[in-house]
C-alpha cells in the first residue's frame, strides 16, 4: 500500500518547526531528510525513523518495524500528532544520522 499524499502534508506540517527538511517520492513512499541527511521515512503511512542511538533513547519503547520486505528494521513513531515531540527528536538523532555518500560522476 502507497503512502497518501495527506499523510505526507500532515507529517511535514508537524515538523514546519525544522529547517531544511525535504522529502523525495520513492515507489509510492516517502524519504524524509532533515538538513540534507537521512532521517526516516514515510511507509503505508506510518512514520518510520532511522535506529539510531538517540533515537532509541528519546523513544525507548519504540516498536521495530520493516518499511518494506528486505529492508533493515526502523523504528515507528507513534506520537505523529505531537509536533514538539517530533522536532525534539529529529534535532537529537541529526548528530548520528550518517552523511550521504558523494554520488559518482560518469
Amino acid at each position: 500500500m502507497a503512502s497518501s499524499k495527506e499523510y505526507l502534508d500532515f507529517i511535514l506540517g508537524q515538523l514546519s518547526e525544522l529547517d531544511e527538511i525535504t522529502c523525495r517520492a520513492l515507489m509510492g513512499e516517502y524519504i524524509i531528510y532533515y538538513r540534507g541527511k537521512i532521517a526516516g521515512g514515510i511507509y503505508d503511512n506510518r512514520l518510520l525513523v532511522k535506529p539510531v542511538k538517540a533515537a532509541i533513547s528519546y523513544m525507548p519503547t519504540a516498536a521495530y518495524e520493516l518499511p518494506y520486505e528486505g529492508a533493515k528494521e526502523m523504528l515507528l513513531v507513534d506520537k505523529v500528532d505531537d509536533k514538539e515531540f517530533l522536532t525534539g527528536l529529529f534535532n537529537a538523532m541529526y548528530e548520528e544520522l550518517p552523511t550521504p555518500k558523494p554520488k559518482k560522476r560518469k
